[in-house]
């Protein structure tokens, strides 16, 4: 103990607080099953905070005007989804599947075992990661009400119903794409194609911001109010990202290490492989595009993290930072305005990520079997999720109403949908009356 450095004594009574637990010290042995649960619970723990990291990119990358409007979708679709999931999406995705395509049971569960409790828990935050990504996609022009109805589907319906083909049979039996042997540890496809298939529903029925291509159909940039929040964001994604893909073993077991390497590794070789190819493409190396390729980077590598090679990880990553970099250029091409490029990030790479973990699975490379199931789920997840929140937006659209009008757009949702500003002081002219902002 003599040769610990000054400095570290202080951090002696939090050691050992961390090493005796209270089941010690009353005497009870420590067991397995309590050791998983603290992983997975911590894991859970870990996915919630990337709600944080969601909320700083997203508002960083929409203007001032919308800042606070951003932050309020992200606040609020965790909470609604949360609530649904419990009482219906955990069910339909987890519940006794019988025929293959959705659970008929523990639909909000309100007795179960101590196992049943943390597993939920830790689901309930995958399925609110997945709701928060069409977030940023729709970002400051559509109404604040029918956003979260479209969450609510999505977390209700369209993730937990693919979920349970994937996933399924917790309760007994099993998904029909898990019987084929699709492979997708932690949801690449699961969890960020579902999400990336509703975003690119969404933009394509709310239509692009007011300005943002003109009429012969150029591009026009639309540069975000913050970058330190978009890179403090990507920070506390990655950060996240090892509770997300650690915690997926569901237990804490000696194969936590090489899934975290890996996770690790995608995410550097995404940043790295979007900067090189901009270098050779003579483009700026921007710092919003770097940070969705590391991001980009996570998400493919989700899939296969604990069944391929560090250096298959690597590899996976640099090729999504590529995707990342020119999905959003291939979506403008389309007219189709995705404000944090979360189609490229999410619905490509993660379909790329869930083809690699076919390709590149340990011991068994570029089997054409396993590649031919990872192709049946990558399509599963495209017409269903796409499908089926292509039909929701558009109901929205055709009955209460989706697109706010032109005169909000323009003075901003912070201050039509919610009568607040993010920034007062530089927005002062409009904290006037806000009684009368929806007359």
């Amino acid at each position: 103990m003599a040769s610990w450095p000054f400095s570290c004594w202080p951090l002696l009574p939090l050691l050992a607080l961390a090493l005796i637990s209270p089941a010690a010290l009353a005497g009870e042995e420590v067991t397995p099953a309590a050791i998983n649960t603290v992983w997975v619970a911590t894991s859970a723990a870990l996915v919630f905070f990337m709600q944080a990291g969601f909320a700083l990119l997203e508002g960083g990358m929409a203007r001032s005007k919308n800042a606070v409007n951003v932050l309020m979708k992200n606040y609020l679709d965790v909470c609604v989804g949360s609530l649904l999931f419990w009482l219906i999406g955990f069910g339909l995705m987890f519940g006794h599947n019988a025929t293959g395509w959705f659970g008929t049971s523990h639909f909000a569960l309100n007795s179960g075992t101590s196992w049943d409790w943390t597993f939920l828990f830790f689901q309930m935050m995958f399925a609110a990661t997945a709701t928060t990504i069409a977030s940023g996609a729709m970002a400051e022009r559509i109404h604040f009400h029918a956003y979260l109805i479209g969450a609510c589907v999505i977390s209700g319906l369209i993730y937990p119903v693919f979920g349970s083909w994937a996933w399924g049979g917790y309760g007994g039996g099993d998904g029909w794409l898990k019987a084929l042997g699709f492979i997708d540890f932690a949801g690449s496809t699961v969890v960020h194609s579902i999400g990336g298939w509703c975003a690119l529903a969404g933009i394509i029925i709310v239509g692009p911001r007011l300005g943002r291509f003109g009429p012969r159909g150029e591009s026009r940039s639309m540069p975000g109010h913050n970058l330190s929040l978009v890179a403090l964001g990507g920070f506390i994604l990655w950060f996240g990202w090892f509770g997300f893909n650690g915690g997926s073993t569901l237990a804490a077991d000696g194969t936590i290490g090489k899934i975290l390497i890996n996770t690790h590794l995608g995410a550097c070789a995404g940043a790295v492989g979007s900067a090189l190819f901009s270098v050779a493409m003579n483009r700026p190396v921007l710092l919003t595009v770097t940070v969705n390729a590391s991001i980009g980077g996570l998400v493919s590598v989700t899939a296969g993290c604990a069944t391929m090679e560090p250096g298959y990880a690597l590899l996976t990553g640099i090729v999504a930072g590529v995707i990342a970099t020119v999905g959003p250029t291939l979506l403008a091409k389309m007219n189709w305005d995705d404000v944090v490029d979360a189609v490229s990030v999410h619905a490509f790479c993660g379909s790329w990520g869930t083809l690699a973990a076919g390709l590149f699975y340990s011991g068994d490379l570029f089997n054409p079997n396993r590649i031919a199931v990872q192709v049946i789920g990558i399509l599963a997840a495209l017409v269903w999720a796409l499908g089926t929140a292509w039909l929701t937006y558009l109901l929205i659209a055709s009955t209460i109403g989706i697109r706010s009008t032109t005169l909000h757009e323009q003075r901003g949702l912070d201050f039509t949908e919610h009568a607040e500003i993010g920034y007062p002081e530089f927005q002062q002219p409009q904290t006037f009356n806000p009684e009368g902002l929806h007359r």
